[in-house]
């Protein structure tokens, strides 16, 4: 299942307010927010291990030429990149984690950005070409990013957590749907099953909707930048581990080496993950923000210290 190139509209600030609407409709308790303790979502997306994602997911959207250019030409990724990401991440972790109120504030805010967002693609690449317009609140470049977040979760938790049935797959991949209104998404631009899901992203990495340009490379090559001497070794592991975890035609477009010795990282990277992961303290195993939303349903208004400073380390102040 794929997007036609050029879908007939935008999504608009009345396309978003429609689906909050709805969304209000559905939920039972607005102080749990979309999920709450139950859901499949909370359950694999609680995981700190889940971050070691963070990098193939971000080289997936950079993959897109649209997203790559809006980030390219509109923010100071390349200045700042683990500021962008920490910026995304309280958005995302509102949307997931916080209560009704706290998603949909998250989700406008994320709309009147995009809503600046427009340019023209500066070199040809895949099946688009040099001035080829585009916008942040276009669906398809909207969807890509949607799918980028919960297909490398999935895939992080299969590969340290555990397997997941396909009836554990079809359940979360239903309660990330939500996730999508909040970004004005249409059901019928949605894949209908987790099968068919992974399907359209699969179809999107050999597809020409993907190429790998000068800014991409450039803003992928500087994410793995070390910032110091001593961030050296631990940005050289991230990038092998980014590299394991990419599909492998796009890692080589990326420049991510894959040989023998990055293989050999890999591998028993993961293996000490499996192992050690049940081992470690509650405060380090889950993120601080699904924490919190415990301690919100609870009622519990005391101040926690040592989560307000995991939540700053994760996300900054």
């Amino acid at each position: 299942m794929t997007l036609p190139a050029h879908l007939p509209r935008l999504v608009t600030a009345a396309d978003l307010e429609r689906h909050l609407f709805d969304l209000r409709a559905e939920v039972a308790d607005p102080r749990v927010g979309l999920h709450g303790p139950g859901s499949k979502v909370w359950e694999v997306n609680r995981e700190a291990v889940l971050f070691l994602g963070g990098g193939r997911a971000a080289l997936l959207q950079l993959a897109h030429p649209f997203v790559a250019d809006a980030i390219a030409q509109h923010s100071r990724t390349e200045a700042d990149p683990w500021g962008r990401f920490r910026r995304t991440f309280r958005n995302v972790f509102a949307m997931v984690y916080g209560d009704l109120e706290s998603a949909f504030g998250a989700a406008r805010r994320v709309h009147r950005v995009h809503q600046h967002i427009a340019g023209r693609l500066a070199e040809d690449l895949g099946g688009y070409r040099a001035g080829d317009p585009y916008q942040a609140n276009d669906p398809e470049a909207l969807l890509w990013v949607h799918a980028t977040l919960w297909e490398t979760s999935v895939l992080v938790f299969e590969r340290i957590v555990r397997p997941l049935g396909l009836e554990e797959k079809d359940a979360y991949y239903r309660e990330t749907r939500r996730f999508a209104a909040l970004f004005g998404l249409e059901e019928a631009q949605l894949p209908a099953t987790w099968t068919e899901f992974l399907e359209y992203n699969e179809s999107m990495w050999r597809s020409g909707r993907l190429a790998v340009g000068r800014a991409a490379r450039e803003m992928g090559a500087f994410l793995f930048t070390p910032r110091s001497a001593l961030s050296g070794p631990v940005m050289g592991w991230l990038r092998v581990m980014t590299a394991g975890l990419m599909p492998q035609s796009l890692g080589r477009d990326f420049g991510l080496p894959w040989g023998r010795r990055e293989r050999w990282i890999f591998d028993r990277s993961l293996g000490a993950l499996r192992r050690t992961r049940g081992l470690w303290p509650r405060r380090l195993r889950f993120v601080p923000a699904y924490l919190a939303a415990l301690r919100r349903i609870r009622g519990d208004t005391r101040r926690d210290p040592l989560g307000d400073f995991l939540t700053r380390l994760w996300l900054g102040s």
